[in-house]
């Protein structure tokens, strides 16, 4: 049903009603609001929505899963905005806007923080950090904090305290039948259990407690840059020192185009190069000792890797990933053997723009020691996460550099079990779903979607369709 239809079928009566119902603001074609309310951070979804409802609290969420359900509209929940498969925003539906949700309340005894689900990486951050606390959060500070969060969450605090989904305590959800429900690991544990590397799939969360850990004021972190000609040199020296490295150290490589930066020399700009990239969450002193090997795989073009804040490590890369170009991240779990390395590299030569870059996210440490079956994120071995992502600023020619990103995860992903970051498949479809969770996990999963959603109103994300639907 198009936009336009929807809108005659609503008319403006029932939609003075649902505005007189909520707190929040509904936003609807015509509006001058209505196409910067529209906007979401990854440009190749370039979607109309019927309506978007920007919710001010829990109550407003309930009312516009009601209004969706009662209209038959199609349901997209937005945070952050970043989804990269596009599920935060629809054609023709209605879109629950969190955003407007920033509260969050520090208990700084019990390390503690209760968050509402439309703050970012970036707000969270500024509340928890008044107290030296944090919670593993996003590599890029304007990354929402509620889909990370559901779709596991890989940060700079990975290795010392898991997943940002290992330290969900609880979660407020409203549900496909307008309940609001509060999920722990004593009230509705099954939910709690799927919350945590499910996805969205199973309510709208409108808040989040995370557990807490001291981190900062200041770290050990940055960046360190060698040239294209040593990244073989440099990846097999990482590869063989990870193992090693104490648990507060998190590292990546990113092979990448160097952007012109001030602290790279103008003729590196350009040119593909192979940059290190950590943070030692301790004390930066005892980081010294720790990111010393680093320093010295191979010679650097640049080293950028010293004692800085926490939120500044956080936000290190925000300029380098603002909204409005057109993005598409897809992943694998990986060995870094050598016919590994060697195929990242070959994929890296072929990188269809200087912005597309190849990632390869060190796992192990305090992610590893999970239990599998404790979350539905259950991909612990320790090995590496490649992600593989094609971006540019313009639309001319995506398609063939969502073809190569696709093309080189085929090719890496045969290093590895074929698993993927539910975060990071690209794609809404079966198979990327099915490459997400074990046999046994999809099947627990789709059980807690019979529970709380039977009818599937929320699949707009990586769907675990209900037995209903199959």
């Amino acid at each position: 049903m198009s936009t336009d239809t929807i809108q005659g079928v609503l008319g403006n009566a029932t939609l003075t009603e649902l505005q007189a119902d909520l707190r929040g603001t509904v936003v609807r074609p015509g509006d001058a609001a209505y196409d910067r309310a529209r906007a979401v951070w990854n440009a190749a979804h370039d979607k109309h929505p019927a309506l978007i409802v920007r919710c001010a609290g829990t109550a407003d969420v309930v009312r516009a899963v009601e209004f969706a359900r009662s209209q038959d509209l199609l349901v997209a929940v937005r945070g952050g905005a970043h989804s990269i498969a596009g599920f935060s925003t629809c054609e023709g539906g209605i879109v629950i806007d969190l955003s407007p949700m920033k509260g969050a309340f520090v208990d700084p005894v019990r390390r503690r923080v209760t968050a509402q689900a439309g703050m970012t990486w970036g707000d969270l951050d500024h509340e928890t950090q008044a107290f030296n606390l944090a919670v593993t959060g996003g590599l890029v500070s304007t990354t929402g904090i509620s889909g990370f969060t559901l779709g596991g969450g890989v940060g700079w605090l990975l290795r010392r305290h898991g997943l940002a989904s290992d330290n969900l305590t609880a979660a407020e959800v409203v549900t496909a039948d307008g309940r609001v429900v509060h999920a722990n690991a004593q009230e509705h544990p099954e939910l709690y259990w799927a919350l945590r590397g499910g996805g969205g799939n199973f309510g709208v969360v409108t808040s989040l407690e995370y557990q807490l850990h001291p981190v900062g004021p200041q770290v050990l972190a940055g960046l360190i840059v060698y040239p294209l000609a040593q990244a073989r040199q440099v990846i097999t020296a990482w590869r063989d020192l990870i193992g090693s490295m104490p648990d507060e150290l998190t590292t990546l490589v990113n092979l990448t185009t160097a952007p012109p930066l001030p602290f790279l020399p103008p003729e590196v700009h350009g040119t593909r190069v192979v940059v290190l990239a950590g943070m030692y969450a301790g004390s930066p002193a005892a980081g010294e000792a720790a990111v010393a090997p680093l320093r010295t795989l191979a010679t650097p073009i640049a080293d950028i890797m010293g004692p800085m804040s926490y939120t500044g490590m956080q936000s290190l890369l925000d300029p380098l990933w603002e909204a409005g170009a057109h993005n598409y991240f897809t992943s694998a779990f990986i060995e870094p053997s050598d016919a590994a390395i060697d195929a990242v590299l070959r994929h890296h030569l072929g990188t269809p723009t200087p912005s597309s870059e190849l990632h390869l996210h060190q796992l192990g440490g305090a992610f590893g020691r999970v239990p599998a079956d404790a979350t539905a994120f259950t991909q612990r071995k320790p090995g590496v996460l490649c992600n593989v992502i094609a971006r540019s600023h313009s639309p001319a020619g995506f398609d063939a550099h969502v073809t190569w990103a696709r093309e080189a995860r085929k090719d890496i992903a045969h290093h590895g079990d074929g698993a993927m970051y539910v975060n990071f498949t690209g794609d809404a479809a079966e198979d990327k779903v099915r490459a997400s969770y074990p046999d046994a996990v999809h099947e627990r999963l789709v059980r807690v979607k019979d529970m709380y959603d039977p009818t599937n109103v929320f699949r707009l994300n990586q769907n675990i369709r209900p037995s209903a639907a199959a």
